[in-house]
């Protein structure tokens, strides 16, 4: 079964994520950056979904992080700041995937099988 990280500071929005996700994935959470990273570099994922904005690191400081570690998993950037500028910043920081907030769970689902499959 494909490991994906959900990493997001708000619990409900983690809940509908893992929800969705559980019955095809096996889910791993992290409720803040610095959670995530040491998840990351603890185990390995088919797949970080990652929160632009958390607390004690954002999303975009995990992922600069652990791209200059060289961890090339996949990542699928999660946010509310969906100008087109925050979603290039995002690619040119190694996000593979951008997605806003709010999104439709069977849109998230629809782009995680293209992901993984």
């Amino acid at each position: 079964m494909k490991k994906i990280l959900v990493a997001d500071d708000e619990e409900i929005l983690r809940m509908l994520i893992v929800d969705t996700l559980e019955d095809d994935y096996d889910i791993t959470e992290a409720e803040d950056g610095q959670e995530a990273l040491n998840t990351i570099r603890a185990q390995t994922h088919d797949l970080i979904i990652l929160d632009y904005m958390m607390p004690y690191l954002t999303g975009m400081e995990v992922l600069e992080e652990i791209r200059k570690e060289g961890i090339l998993t996949p990542v699928l950037m999660l946010t509310a700041k969906a100008q087109e500028a925050d979603r290039e910043l995002a690619m040119a920081q190694g996000a593979d995937y951008f997605m806003a907030k709010p999104f439709s769970p069977i849109e998230l689902m629809s782009l995680i099988e293209s992901i993984l499959d």
